[in-house]
């Protein structure tokens, strides 16, 4: 998804990121001054090896790359730069789904048929025009609504109708992805399994990144987001949920200073396939 997008609104986004997303800040190795690879797990050598392989994966690749992951089943952690703040890009079509549910939840009504169509076009296909309709729908103040209720305190909506400029967060994702995996107050049963059918349901040409050397047998779902622009070019973003082989996990891996959309992609892919990997081997 690309957006036109006047000067002062570019400057108004970067402002809203803080130091992270300085206006003509220039891309520089991830090894350089970069912040370390955190891990904790509950099964013995796991930490360490994630670690390990997760720095491995990114140590010659540029940008700017922030990690998330969370796996139930062994109580596994690992972060890195999990308070940096992106452009969200299309990953927000999650955070807007999650917020039409959880608004109809509170009217004790369930979606029309226009907002099923909408949403199914939002998420499985990416469609920017849906995505537009509902978020205007909804407007901002339901929005800020569930993102209290979701805990979410570092995800800022972005102003002015451009939905691509809400600023995220690894931790943030983090938090969306577990309220859609397991039972919670905020979203309901029925709305959780909803959000996961129609990002299983995402087009095969937009299932890169996260689900990348996923073990067979596994469940995906997905929920991509790319962006160009001229400062920190190409934002490229993954949400993806797995679960089976004994695992049931979440990993949430956001870039910028990407070159290109493909360099963006092929460096989440290099995190996605070692996270499977040892997990699967755990």
């Amino acid at each position: 998804m690309t957006h036109r997008i006047p000067r002062r609104a570019r400057v108004l986004a970067a402002v809203v990121g803080g130091a992270t997303l300085a206006v003509g800040m220039a891309a520089a190795p991830a090894s350089a001054a970069a912040p370390a690879v955190s891990c904790t797990s509950a099964k013995a050598g796991l930490a360490t090896k994630l670690k390990k392989d997760i720095t491995a994966a990114i140590a010659n690749r540029r940008g700017t790359i922030a990690v998330g992951l969370y796996d139930r089943s062994t109580k596994t952690t690992c972060t890195l730069r999990s308070t940096t703040h992106y452009d969200s890009a299309s990953t927000v079509k999650v955070t807007v789904l999650a917020t039409l549910l959880w608004d109809a939840k509170k009217h004790n009504r369930y979606l029309t048929t226009t907002e099923q169509t909408l949403a199914k076009a939002m998420i499985t296909k990416s469609d920017n025009d849906a995505t537009t309709k509902l978020w205007k729908q909804l407007g901002l103040t339901k929005i800020k609504g569930f993102l209290s209720a979701a805990g979410m305190t570092q995800t800022t909506p972005g102003a002015n109708g451009y939905w691509g400029l809400t600023q995220i967060d690894v931790r943030d994702e983090q938090k969306l992805l577990a309220l859609v995996t397991a039972k919670n107050t905020v979203l309901s049963d029925n709305a959780r399994a909803y959000i996961l059918k129609l990002m299983g349901q995402v087009v095969s040409s937009q299932r890169w990144g996260t689900p990348y050397g996923v073990p067979s047998g596994v469940s995906v779902h997905v929920k991509n987001g790319w962006l160009q622009r001229s400062t920190h070019g190409w934002r490229v973003h993954s949400l993806g949920t797995f679960k089976g082989g004994g695992h049931d996990y979440q990993m949430t891996v956001l870039t910028h200073d990407n070159s290109t959309m493909q360099y963006g992609i092929n460096t989440i892919q290099a995190v996605a396939k070692v996270i499977h990997k040892d997990l699967a081997a755990s």
